[in-house]
């Protein structure tokens, strides 16, 4: 089989610019929420909507993506994809109050959802074995680097421009990506018929278990999970339609999504793994900069430095990644991967209130490599053997377990913080009692410190405020170290699955 033409590399250089700009807008307002929310004069638990908003509607789009490009074929669906993603953009730029951004948000992602999965299928329909290897490794750079950069990219435009540039930077790109992929990304002929048979109930419900899936997850934790009746009913409500969007699917000739790929052993290990790999891509990069923020008061900017080496290492390995795929088994490499990951997370869980650059940048550039070793394997485990016909909608199907890994990820992350906190806080408590010698001497000396400082401020009452604090700090410290010892515990079970994958064919469907 030979390699695409001039035009359709091009084409699919598109859908690759296309990806990284949908991915990164997941994260690029995360480092500037207290930003965004004080032009909207939003009240801080109010947000997290701006971010919210976009996920969900992202991750109804992106199994909806693999029927809708058989119907209309790649290059309408992309190139629709990412204009509307552009006008959107636009939209959440204007946005002046905080319902307008959010369903500025909410289109933007559900429009821009289906510029992801289109660029794994095109990647596995264009490029032979040979060539795909390469390929896999520059998807994979892509896909990990843009959540990895997001918060450095949105703290310095934040700081050097205004937040509207978070939006308004989409403006030239999304309009060149849109007309490149328009003029040469015509690799496949569409099925208009497919659309006489569109399952609008299948939507319906893969919709309503779709968003309140993920809603429960992102809300959860805050909320105290079924404590509270919205996400008591949210989590009803995913049941329901979850089961009968199963049953639709199922059942229907022609369902929305086609679920058979999942027959196929190295896809469904492949989009199990790549659930945990989810956790890890979205999970380090949401713990360490509240670490950042909370522990030690670092502004957006300084989170984004801190951050980057991750990214620079991934960048570095990505060409070894590429040797190292064709030499060994890819299913080694993984592993290999899963294993620097494990080290990684376990370095980094010895945060003290001190921990910064310095601190983290060797275990934070072993993650960036590790994130390299993983993707590109568990990419290649998960299309290698499927037929041509497949890779639409296993391409949809992979990238939402991805996203629902990353969602998973954050509402345990979230909940554990919590938890290990609140278990923390009482065990410190525990030992700060007034029958520890130490504790009052150490009041004393405070208070008096106090005292000559701010003689007008109750120099008793500041002392144990000061110490509450301390042990507040010491206690947050001591939960996200144990949120890291748990990544890599999931990590590290997650390894035998690699054993049950068969070893990957690198030709177009399996040949």
């Amino acid at each position: 089989m030979s390699g695409p033409s001039l035009r359709h590399r091009i084409g699919f250089g598109a859908t690759v610019v296309g990806l990284f700009m949908a991915i990164l807008d997941i994260q690029i307002v995360s480092a500037s929420l207290a930003e965004v929310q004080a032009g909207l004069a939003a009240a801080p638990d109010e947000a997290s909507w701006i971010q919210s908003s976009y996920l969900i509607a992202e991750i109804v789009m992106i199994p909806l993506s693999g029927f809708l490009s058989r119907a209309i074929s790649s290059r309408v669906l992309f190139t629709l994809s990412c204009a509307g993603f552009t006008l959107f953009s636009g939209a959440c730029a204007l946005a002046d109050t905080l319902p307008a951004m959010v369903v500025a948000r909410a289109l933007q992602g559900f429009v821009g959802g289906a510029m992801i999965p289109i660029c794994f299928s095109t990647s596995f329909l264009l490029y032979p074995g040979a060539e795909r290897v390469k390929i896999s490794v520059l998807i994979s750079l892509t896909a990990t680097l843009a959540p990895t950069i997001g918060p450095s990219l949105g703290g310095w435009l934040t700081q050097a421009l205004s937040w509207h540039w978070l939006f308004l930077i989409n403006l030239p790109i999304g309009t060149a990506v849109a007309v490149t992929a328009w003029l040469t990304l015509d690799i496949d002929r569409p099925e208009p018929g497919l659309l006489a048979r569109f399952d609008w109930w299948g939507l319906l419900f893969m919709a309503g278990f779709l968003g309140s899936a993920e809603y429960v997850m992102e809300e959860g934790p805050r909320w105290g999970w079924f404590d509270d009746a919205e996400i008591t009913h949210l989590a009803l409500v995913c049941a329901l339609c979850g089961a009968l969007f199963l049953w639709r699917a199922l059942t229907r000739a022609e369902p929305i999504i086609q679920l058979r790929a999942f027959r196929n052993r190295n896809f469904l290990m492949g989009c199990l793994l790549s659930c945990v790999v989810g956790v890890g891509l979205y999970g380090l990069v949401y713990v360490l900069p509240l670490f950042l923020a909370r522990v030690r008061g670092y502004a957006s900017m300084q989170i984004g430095e801190t951050l980057f080496i991750t990214g620079l290492c991934m960048f570095l390995s990505a060409p070894l990644a590429g040797r190292l795929a064709k030499l060994m088994d890819l299913r080694l490499l993984l592993v290999l991967g899963m294993l620097l990951f494990i080290a990684s997370c376990l370095w980094i869980a010895r945060l003290t209130n001190l921990s910064g650059f310095w601190e983290m940048a060797v275990p934070l550039g072993l993650r960036g490599t590790a994130m390299i070793f993983m993707f590109m394997p568990i990419n290649q485990i998960a299309f290698g053997t499927l037929p041509p016909a497949e890779i639409k909608n296993a391409a949809a199907l992979y990238n939402l377990m991805r996203n629902l890994g990353g969602a998973l990820g954050l509402a345990a992350i979230n909940t554990s913080v919590t938890w290990r906190g609140a278990a923390h806080r009482q065990h410190l408590t525990e030992q700060l009692g007034w029958a520890r010698p130490n504790v009052p001497v150490w009041l004393d000396n405070l208070a008096a410190r106090i005292a000559l400082v701010q003689p007008d401020v109750p120099a008793d009452l500041a002392a144990l405020r000061r110490l509450q604090g301390l042990m507040q700090r010491e206690a947050l410290v001591l939960a996200y170290n144990d949120v890291l010892v748990l990544m890599a515990m999931l990590f590290l079970l997650a390894i035998p699955c690699v054993a049950i994958v068969a070893r990957p064919r690198t030709g177009p469907g399996g040949h």
